[in-house]
């Protein structure tokens, strides 16, 4: 990475990794709403989610086009309407997954922290066990040794014992454990409504502002007519 020029801010991203789990909307959305936030991105998209990718989307993510299918990728609704979202992505540097010499693979590469979206089970006991056989599960494994944020959206059910146990040492390695599990009370009136739910909670999680959801007030009925 290029240092800072004179008056300009040196870049500190968060790193984004999309594992190979069902819910490639959550990544979109906060992918959507890190860059309307004006934060910085690194993306990490692992050879699985590539397949889950394009059976639930269509679309075929390619290194040498992401900035394309990025693009087409982030402009879908959840519901797979092209076209619904416009995003500025000049804010994100690709890493592909198989780059184990990448930037987020060491420690002295600088990083806001890192959120797995969504975290299978076979990405959270690699991350658990420090496996690092990829790029993904690698810059997982440096957040947790320079104690910086690290957010795993796991997408699956039910979990079974060893991946419980997976999840509670991610836990006590000091990682945030945020099951993709939509609300209700928010006033969901679209699947939309719903991702955005679980993206915004991803980003609670990081301390990232974002408005993707309608926050409990206390007051019951509040959700009711929609967001």
């Amino acid at each position: 990475m290029n240092p800072a020029k004179p008056g300009e801010t040196a870049r500190t991203p968060w790193i984004v990794g999309v594992s190979g789990a069902s819910g490639t909307p959550y990544a979109a959305s906060v992918l959507r709403a890190l860059l309307e936030a004006g934060e910085s991105v690194d993306l990490v998209v692992s050879r699985a989610s590539r397949l889950t990718l394009l059976d639930e989307t269509g679309i075929s993510f390619r290194d040498a086009h992401w900035q394309d299918d990025l693009r087409e990728w982030l402009g879908r609704g959840a519901e797979g309407k092209p076209g619904i979202f416009e995003t500025d992505i000049s804010g994100v540097r690709y890493w592909p997954a198989g780059d184990l010499a990448a930037g987020p693979s060491s420690g002295s590469y600088p990083t806001k922290g890192m959120l797995i979206v969504p975290a299978s089970t076979a990405c959270v006991a690699g991350v658990a066990l420090g496996l690092s056989k990829d790029l993904l599960q690698r810059a997982a494994s440096v957040t947790l040794k320079e104690r910086r944020p690290l957010v795993v959206t796991v997408r699956e059910t039910p979990l079974n014992g060893q991946t419980l146990r997976h999840l509670v040492a991610l836990d006590d390695a000091g990682a945030t454990v945020v099951p993709a599990s939509p609300a209700f009370y928010a006033g969901a009136t679209h699947i939309q409504d719903l991702v955005d739910f679980v993206a915004g909670r991803v980003l609670d999680a990081a301390g990232v502002e974002h408005g993707l959801y309608r926050r409990w007030n206390g007051e019951l009925g509040g959700g009711s007519g929609g967001r």
